[in-house]
């Protein structure tokens, strides 16, 4: 680590700190941009360019109960040197890749801000200038990290992020775009000094000691960013951090309200049924305060705050004490389990999961390779196949609120769904279709992320998709208490709610497919993440085994005769602008003749998609006929599109004619054309020449069937 430049701007105070982050600069302005934020600067990693600035209201808002965060992402496309495709030509909303790059920023800094902090803070990440090699989402985290550490809002920091990667099945550190295509795993880690406080993955069937092994080296070198980031907030960070107000609960309200209703908590509580617990805690809030409201008149929330507080005081200390769960499971057990195909009779595919009161529908949809979804962004990847979306309607939670739209929550489930499920997908060449999987949450109550990667892998195999393996999903919970911790599987709404951990694993028999971590505390430590991983291998492994392949044994050997039938196959890419021809004139009539679909790449692959076999077959032929060479000696039907006294014009494949002279039309002696043929009739002919000017030389004569010959 080294300390560059150091100089006034203004009148601000420019510094420059650098070091290095795998083998390539990293380089961290301040005092020169942005300096009406709280905090703020610009992160220089390689030739990627990102600016951080971090603010915080001077007091909070009237009636704020919770921390109001915002964390944003914005990707620039002059950073890559695009113009946005839009008709405003500016950027609009953020792409799923600049929301995903929020969330990944947010979750781990969120559990480290102060839990009763109401100040609004907004954490504000902008894109200026991309290198691929180096990722602007990490040099955002840095910054993101630094802007708030240097700040005066309080925070528990510093947290540091990176990627890893892993090939021939050894970590790499931010990887390149090359070793990204080599690399079997795309894990993003963020973490303190000493916890782990965030895990992003996804990744090609890697097995946990892997996993484990990707994670440690990440957690290494974010202590060694952490080292640097405190190093800069040493030097001029701002000293005397915003104050606040505590909130808390106070003592006599909480004490009278336990020992009013304490008991009555518990017996609320105890209940596997969602809509009974909501049910008895109302009867035990109206209770409390029949019983309170005139001792404490005018802090009557202050007793709702109690109860809230002493909910979570059950749910903890029945974990914790008891190894005992609010709906009686133990520890390492799921909830009732089912699964259902094939529901829906006129999609292409669809399959439901229930896990308890956890129910999930996918629906698989099948296009063709045209309606691949084209990405306008940042990242090296223009468009994607396979296409994951799942919502989460207000009736699946028992509550009554207008649909809006995905949400970043939405968006996000959404992702790890998809990622989970991508390094199954078959490729193009084995599977020439786009898939869109949607996944409707019907009921929730914990894990409906995890549901619809089950669901998803259903409705996949009731969609004839040849996946290479089945994935299921599963997550495990966590309550800890200074060094004590006790971990459950399978958390319902009401663990994930008072517990301190999310953690989600999909996979296949072979290894984990995709990871999603969310943290309420400091961090994890390596004994927590063994376990989790050890409990989701299992949970896993049971599900496909009790469940899921008992739905459905295998995958459907064909796709749903409401699906398109796509036919591929490669043409020479300078056959191409035959096939299309001038102005897409060819391709447009062979479209309007056969009532097919046809998608022709750069490469050369032709898709042909169409309900009917027929037409298929038909527009195959045509596109085989435009793009074959016509070969002496072999025979053709043809069609007659003109008559001289010498002979007869045959088209015999699309866009070739040749001529049939007057003695090659029959075996006798013809006295004029027409006593043979018309004009439109359909003969077989044989190319007997392709003479020294290109011209070729047709005989009806000599492609009659023996028996015509006589």
């Amino acid at each position: 680590m080294s300390r560059g430049l150091c100089r006034k701007v203004g009148i601000f105070m420019f510094k420059v700190f650098e070091t290095t982050l795998a083998g390539r600069p990293l380089v961290v302005e301040t005092g020169k941009m942005a300096q009406l934020a709280n905090g703020s600067c610009l992160v220089r990693y390689g030739d990627t360019v990102v600016m951080a600035a971090a603010t915080a209201s001077a007091k909070p808002r009237e009636g704020v109960d919770f921390f109001p965060l915002s964390v944003d992402y914005e990707e620039k496309l002059y950073s890559v040197g695009k113009i946005p495709g839009s008709f405003i030509k500016r950027e609009g909303k953020p792409s799923e890749a600049a929301i995903l790059a929020s969330r990944c920023i947010d979750r781990p800094m969120r559990p480290l801000f102060p839990k009763d902090l109401r100040n609004d803070v907004s954490i504000v990440t902008t894109v200026m200038s991309v290198e691929q090699d180096n990722s602007p989402e990490i040099a955002a985290m840095v910054g993101a990290a630094t802007a708030v550490a240097i700040s005066d809002i309080p925070f528990n920091g510093p947290v540091a992020s990176v990627f890893v990667g892993l090939i021939d099945g050894e970590p790499v550190i931010n990887p390149t775009v090359a070793q990204r295509e080599q690399s079997t795993l795309e894990l993003t880690l963020s973490a303190t000094m000493d916890k782990v406080v965030m895990i992003e993955a996804g990744a090609k069937e890697v097995p946990e000691d892997l996993m484990l092994k990707a994670i440690f080296a990440g957690h290494e070198a974010c202590k060694e960013l952490c080292k640097f980031i405190q190093s800069i907030a040493d030097e001029i960070g701002k000293k005397e951090k915003i104050q606040y107000t505590p909130v808390v609960v106070a003592e006599d309200v909480y004490e009278a309200t336990k020992e009013a209703v304490i008991d009555r908590i518990k017996w609320a509580l105890d209940t596997d049924d969602k809509n009974v617990r909501d049910e008895q805690l109302a009867v035990v809030i109206e209770e409390a305060h029949a019983k309170l409201d005139e001792q404490f008149e005018g802090r009557e929330t202050e007793i709702d705050d109690a109860i809230y507080k002493l909910q979570k005081y059950v749910v903890r200390r029945w974990i914790l004490d008891e190894g005992k769960r609010v709906d009686g499971r133990n520890l390492n057990q799921i909830r009732p389990l089912a699964a259902e195909v094939g529901i829906l009779p006129r999609t292409h595919g669809s399959g439901m999961f229930t896990r308890g009161q956890t129910q999930v529908l996918t629906v698989a949809t099948l296009g063709s390779i045209s309606e691949t979804q084209i990405l306008d962004g940042i990242d090296v990847e223009e468009s994607k196949r396979y296409m994951h979306h799942y919502n989460f309607p207000s009736y699946s939670v028992g509550e009554t609120r207008p649909s809006r739209g995905p949400g970043r929550r939405e968006i996000g489930h959404g992702a790890l769904a998809e990622r989970a499920l991508v390094p199954v997908i078959p490729s193009v060449e084995e599977f020439p279709y786009a898939i869109r999987l949607v996944s409707e949450v019907l009921s929730s109550n914990g894990s409906t992320s995890q549901g619809s990667i089950c669901g998803s892998t259903l409705a996949l195999m009731d969609a004839g998709v040849p996946i290479k393996e089945p994935v299921a999903g599963i997550s495990v919970g966590l309550v800890t208490e200074e060094d004590r911790f006790v971990t459950m599987l399978d958390i319902q709404g009401l663990e994930d709610f008072f517990g301190d951990m999310d953690f989600k694993v999909g996979g296949t028999k072979n290894g984990i497919t995709a990871i999603q971590v969310d943290i309420k505390i400091d961090g994890l430590t390596p004994e927590i993440i063994k376990e989790a991983f050890e409990k989701t291998k299992q949970a896993r492994h049971y599900i496909l085994d009790e469940v899921m392949l008992k739905a459905i044994p295998e995958v459907r050997p064909s796709v749903s005769k409401y699906a398109p039938k796509i036919i591929q196959f490669k043409i020479d890419v300078e056959k191409i602008r035959e096939v299309i021809g001038p102005g897409g004139k060819v391709i447009q009539k062979i479209i309007a003749d056969t009532g097919v679909k046809i998608d022709i790449e750069e490469d050369g692959s032709v898709f042909i998609s169409t309900p009917d076999d027929e037409a298929g077959k038909a527009a195959l032929d045509i596109i085989k006929g435009i793009v074959a060479e016509p070969e002496v000696g072999m025979i053709y039907k043809g069609k007659v599109t003109k008559i001289m006294d010498f002979g007869a014009f045959v088209e015999f494949l699309p866009g070739k004619e040749g001529l049939v002279h007057i003695s090659k039309l029959d075996n006798k002696r013809v006295e004029k054309v027409t006593d043979i043929v018309t004009e439109g009739d359909e003969i077989m002919v044989k190319l007997v020449e392709i003479d020294r000017q290109g011209r070729m030389n047709l005989s009806r004569k000599d492609a009659l069937a023996p028996s015509e010959q006589e």
